[in-house]
């Protein structure tokens, strides 16, 4: 379980922590943003090997500069700790509350979660945590609509992520989606769901603005890396062609943290090759300028 008490926090530090941050911006006390690994993986269906994300993601993240050409600044200096690893090794039902409070413990301190996966049924624990929040929408940016009811026996799958994420909260906003089943189609028509499609916004920036504006207050992200087109993203567990490229998903990311109070953010379903490391570096730049774009003053 999680370990309590501020003192005891059990965190990686320098050098093997993200960014191989100097502890006294990486030590938990002096930390906005809290990376929380969870290396989770029991329902994928394709390519094994998204438990390995969260350890790829980190060890590319050592070999990143931490200043941010954009910010012009060091986006380190507002404190990032890089807790231990979540170890979970149950079935995904249970997975999901071990999570929950796992999270809802660094929101009680104050701390802005970054949860790092594994497959992306974290996600639904992550976002349990958040339900006191009033005006609360999750964004999912994917290149799948995971609403399917059930898969391979269970509802806790990573294809029913967005599903279970909706008997919390109606309100979700899908970025990037190009692939879905025909029961999914109906569901969404008959729910009227709100989704931005790939082949719609891929070589255009002018839907940027309609889908901040159907989220509400705080947002919760969670961000699939089979968003991404997979020539720059090509290890997923289940890649999509047809994706969404670096700097607009990142114009988008902005936009969002500077209009609406992003209460927290998932990555999940890196599924590392070790002949290609271009997608475990691109990850962890990802997290990185979403941690910049939170704490961003100006």
């Amino acid at each position: 379980m999680f370990q309590t008490g501020l003192k005891q926090m059990n965190y990686i530090k320098f050098p093997n922590n993200f960014g191989e941050i100097e502890d006294n911006t990486s030590n938990y006390d002096a930390s906005k943003a809290v990376i929380l690994p969870i290396s989770y993986e029991k329902t994928t269906t394709y390519v094994k090997g998204t438990g390995k994300g969260p350890g790829a993601i980190l060890e590319a993240s050592r070999n990143m500069e931490l200043y941010d050409e954009e910010l012009d600044k060091n986006i380190c200096d507002v404190g990032i700790c890089t807790l231990n690893e979540l170890k979970i090794d149950e079935k995904p039902e249970l997975m999901v509350n071990m999570v929950r409070e796992n999270v809802k413990k660094l929101i009680s301190d104050n701390k802005f979660p970054v949860i790092v996966g594994g497959e992306h049924s974290i996600t639904v624990g992550c976002v349990k945590a958040f339900v006191s929040y009033n005006d609360f929408s999750i964004l999912q940016l994917d290149a799948h609509t995971d609403l399917r009811e059930d898969y391979d026996r269970t509802k806790f799958s990573h294809a029913c992520t967005m599903k279970r994420c909706m008997d919390i909260c109606k309100n979700i906003v899908q970025v990037g989606v190009r692939s879905l089943d025909y029961d999914e189609a109906v569901f969404i028509k008959e729910n009227n769901l709100k989704i931005f499609w790939a082949k719609d916004i891929f070589d255009n920036d002018e839907w940027i603005q309609s889908a901040v504006s159907k989220l509400s207050k705080n947002v919760y992200i969670t961000l699939d890396l089979d968003v991404f087109d997979p020539s720059i993203m090509p290890s997923t567990g289940t890649p999509e062609p047809g994706g969404l490229l670096y700097y607009p998903v990142l114009r988008f990311l902005k936009k969002v943290f500077e209009e609406r109070n992003v209460v927290g953010f998932d990555i999940v379903e890196l599924c590392p090759n070790e002949n290609d490391v271009s997608s475990d570096f691109t990850a962890a730049k990802v997290l990185y300028k979403m941690i910049g774009y939170k704490f961003d003053k100006k």
